[in-house]
């Protein structure tokens, strides 16, 4: 992305959850910075075990670019990126990103996504449009994912073909648009919650094709387990949205 557009868009940060990623962290920031040097970086680590955490303050203490928010233990995924987000508010960034430390997200990707917020106020890095593609994931998981993508369109009624991406980028406006003190989510339903909220408040949503690259190091934190209750939960957000459309339809019929 050239520097006339990217001074647009203003100043911009990525928000990287860890927990447990010492292996890929150093690696994964390290291409982030070469990719996009004039990007920021916050590290959001949940008090990980292995030192994620004190790596990321070294890695902090010797880049003025980069930055920490150390949390007391594991409180989920989107706790960690409400956190997250809160701190770049506070911090005056004009756009908030997210992005995976385990290198499955390539930074080198991320002009991608910068180039489509010009006229967006989502985008997202998506693995199921044309152009995108995953590498190294079994058939089974390529499958729950496409089908548990196909299961959200249907039961929200969005078009987007990749709701529970998480190589994305806000505008500010977006997240201050979307009420972000209401939303409950923890887990992996919270890249839904915050796609249908952008697009219910009237936002423009967008998707551009990535190549998610499966990590070679460290273990994942996705499992059939987590995917099976991601999608009991979703089920349950979800009928709760369709019926509170539901009950505004016939406020407004009255």
């Amino acid at each position: 992305m050239n520097e006339s557009s990217h001074d647009a868009l203003g100043r911009v940060v990525m928000v990287v959850p860890t927990y447990n990623e010492a292996d890929n962290l150093g690696w994964v920031i390290g291409r982030l910075r070469a990719a996009q040097p004039s990007v920021d970086v916050l590290v959001v680590d949940d008090n990980s075990p292995d030192g994620t955490g004190a790596l990321a303050s070294e890695l902090a203490t010797a880049d003025p670019a980069v930055h920490v928010l150390h949390r007391a233990g594991k409180g989920g995924l989107g706790a960690a990126y409400l956190a997250g987000f809160a701190w770049a508010l506070e911090a005056g960034y004009d756009v908030v990103g997210e992005m995976d430390a385990d290198g499955s997200h390539q930074p080198e990707q991320l002009h991608r996504l910068l180039e489509a917020l010009v006229d967006a106020d989502l985008v997202i890095g998506s693995r199921w449009i044309p152009g995108g593609s995953v590498v190294n994931w079994p058939l089974r998981r390529e499958a729950l994912s496409r089908g548990g993508n196909l299961y959200v369109r249907l039961l929200l009624g969005i078009s987007v073909r990749d709701a529970t991406a998480g190589f994305r980028v806000f505008r500010r406006s977006a997240l201050e648009k979307i009420d972000l003190a209401s939303v409950e989510s923890t887990g992996y339903v919270f890249q839904t919650d915050l796609v249908t909220r952008c697009l219910r408040a009237g936002l423009t949503v967008r998707e551009v094709p990535i190549e998610f690259v499966e990590r070679v190091r460290g273990d994942s934190k996705m499992s059939g387990a987590v995917a099976t209750e991601s999608l009991r939960r979703i089920t349950r957000w979800g009928l709760r949205e369709r019926k509170e459309q539901l009950l505004r339809a016939l406020r407004r019929d009255r």
